[in-house]
């Protein structure tokens, strides 16, 4: 699904940048709209988050863990401030809903945890929901504009707050309960194409992100076998938004 998306995302951006380059179209829509100093706009998109294992090196012996994506929604506001005719810098601060799945090898039924404890297929999963409160501050770099449309890279770097991060729940796996914390750090990078039409700029683009510090809330008991061979656990996530201005 997620690759399905971005092939149709990339096909359109390519079609609609062929159409206006080669077009002998010569009115110039929107012509002062880059000569503002601030503009403002909103954001819709969606979202598809991973999570990067590294694993501790004495525990090897534990299968990797696997993470099922989901395709989840964006909104938010943009903030564009003019530094010069090809730089802008970025505020884009919105609302990220995701979830990912998480998927145990069917092996951990043989854990020295559970010699003591008791074994579900329930255990082999879980779900971990995140809502971001996603804080970008991001560097847009243009190209010259060609007729009604500017190819762009950008990058940067965001903080987001968890609000389902779970960080504070005194509850841990061994009762069902995947924790993350709520505090997160990225860096950021992506490319775009702002679209100058009658009425508005339209600018669709795609944005990896990635995390810098770890996510995991260890479990209680060093041994778990949910959290104890993790050694560190970060976001990777990719974003496709399409803003209007």
């Amino acid at each position: 699904m997620k690759r399905t998306v971005l092939v149709i995302v990339l096909l359109l951006m390519y079609t609609s940048a062929s159409a206006q380059l080669f077009s002998k179209e010569k009115i110039a829509n929107q012509e002062n709209f880059d000569k503002d100093f601030l503009t403002w706009g909103y954001f819709l998109g969606f979202n598809s988050y991973d999570f990067k294992f590294q694993y501790n090196a004495d525990q090897a012996n534990r299968p990797d863990i696997g993470v099922e994506t989901t395709i989840g929604f964006n909104v938010g506001l943009v903030g564009d401030m003019r530094i010069n005719e090809y730089l802008n810098l970025r505020f884009e601060p919105g609302l990220y809903i995701t979830r990912r799945n998480l998927e145990y090898d069917e092996t951990m039924q043989y854990d020295p945890y559970f010699y003591d404890n008791t074994y579900n297929p329930g255990d082999l999963f879980r779900e971990v929901k995140s809502t971001y409160i996603h804080f970008p501050l991001l560097l847009k770099v243009s190209t010259k504009r060609i007729n009604n449309f500017k190819p762009f890279v950008v990058g940067g770097v965001s903080t987001a707050l968890n609000l389902s991060s779970n960080e504070e729940n005194p509850d841990d796996n061994a009762s069902g309960q995947f924790r993350t914390k709520t505090g997160m750090l990225f860096y950021e990078l992506g490319f775009g194409i702002d679209f100058y039409l009658e009425w508005f700029k339209f600018t669709p683009s795609i944005r990896g992100v990635f995390a810098i510090n770890d996510e995991l809330v260890k479990d209680k008991d060093p041994q778990s076998p949910w959290t104890g061979n993790i050694d560190k656990m970060q976001t990777r996530g990719v974003f496709i938004n399409f803003t209007f201005q």
